[in-house]
């Protein structure tokens, strides 16, 4: 009997070898929960570009937009899991249960890796009337609900950003949600908008060609590509505590641990690519990485830091 026994674990840890030896034996496919041209899309395609160099197989970005990024984030969450589906998580995740939204957060993910964080910026129109954030917020003021701004969905990074600003301020701005930055960008250029809330790594491209003029960043510090961009207490209107958008990588729970540690390697080196590090410092994406225990601990604290801001804007519902 105890012979047999062994046999069978022989055997079974013979197939278990072989199945990791095996993986991946096709593309993976990567969800991205936000629109193609974003600042989310714009990470994930250029991660995905040295798949085959390091993983050996295609990694395949997959565009799952709508609700404010829980549609996608859903989809990746109830992937098969197999390896073959990883999701790209983003800052949504931290604030739909506080919100009431969804009952989803990031401890229903199996989760790999932190990619970035980026701080927010307040963008106009090059030919808009104002010319500075103290141009717009004193007439937002004066002008309770005119001033349209354009931003990536309620609770999210860049309307919560804008948001608190506003109630500290005592300014009303009208606010229209988007399923993305690039659909906020166009809104803007095509004078839908007022101003744009987005990340400002996702209007680097167009200041530099004088199509926006990006009144303040919402950080402690100006970010290193915009050295000539005030943040907001430079220009007279602090916060204390910046709103920093992140995205990570997470696969469905109960994938083989094997392959989880085949991806969390594969990806890292992915991450470390050169290409891929000189292209996000190019397009002013700023890397954060950690790794999947560092970012549980990140986004438990991120989680109790965003509830006085969302309280503040009457969005918790906790």
């Amino acid at each position: 009997m105890k012979k047999l026994l062994s046999l069978c674990a022989a055997a079974l840890f013979a197939f278990s070898s072989a199945a990791s030896a095996d993986f991946p034996e096709k593309d993976i496919t990567l969800i991205v929960p936000w629109s193609a041209g974003g600042g989310t899309d714009t990470i994930a395609r250029a991660l995905a570009k040295s798949g085959k160099k390091h993983l050996g197989v295609n990694v395949n970005v997959v565009n799952k937009t709508g609700g404010g990024g829980v549609v996608g984030m859903s989809a990746a969450k109830t992937a098969r899991p197999d390896g073959y589906s990883v999701g790209m998580i983003t800052f949504g995740l931290s604030t739909y249960k506080l919100m009431g939204l969804s009952d989803m957060t990031y401890r229903d993910f199996e989760l790999l890796q932190l990619l970035n964080q980026s701080s927010a910026a307040l963008s106009v129109a090059a030919d808009s009337q104002f010319k500075t954030l103290d141009d717009l917020m004193k007439y937002a003021k004066e002008n309770p609900g005119i001033v349209t701004l354009g931003h990536t969905g309620a609770g999210g990074a860049w309307h919560l950003s804008a948001a608190s600003l506003g109630v500290l301020q005592e300014a009303k701005f009208n606010y229209i949600p988007f399923d993305g930055g690039a659909p906020t960008r166009t809104a803007l250029l095509g004078g839908h908008v007022t101003v744009a809330a987005t990340g400002i790594d996702e209007v680097k491209q167009l200041s530099e060609a004088g199509q926006v003029n990006i009144l303040a960043v919402n950080a402690l510090e100006r970010h290193p590509a915009f050295p000539d961009t005030p943040t907001l207490e430079e220009a007279g209107y602090k916060l204390d505590a910046p709103v920093l958008d992140w995205r990570g990588l997470a696969l469905p729970k109960g994938v083989p641990e094997d392959r989880v540690k085949f991806l969390e390697a594969g990806f890292k080196k992915m991450f470390d690519d050169p290409e891929f590090v000189e292209f996000t410092k190019g397009v002013g994406l700023m890397l954060v990485y950690k790794d999947a225990a560092g970012f549980g601990e990140f986004l438990g604290s991120m989680e109790e830091a965003l509830k006085p801001t969302l309280d503040a804007v009457g969005l918790l519902k906790e």
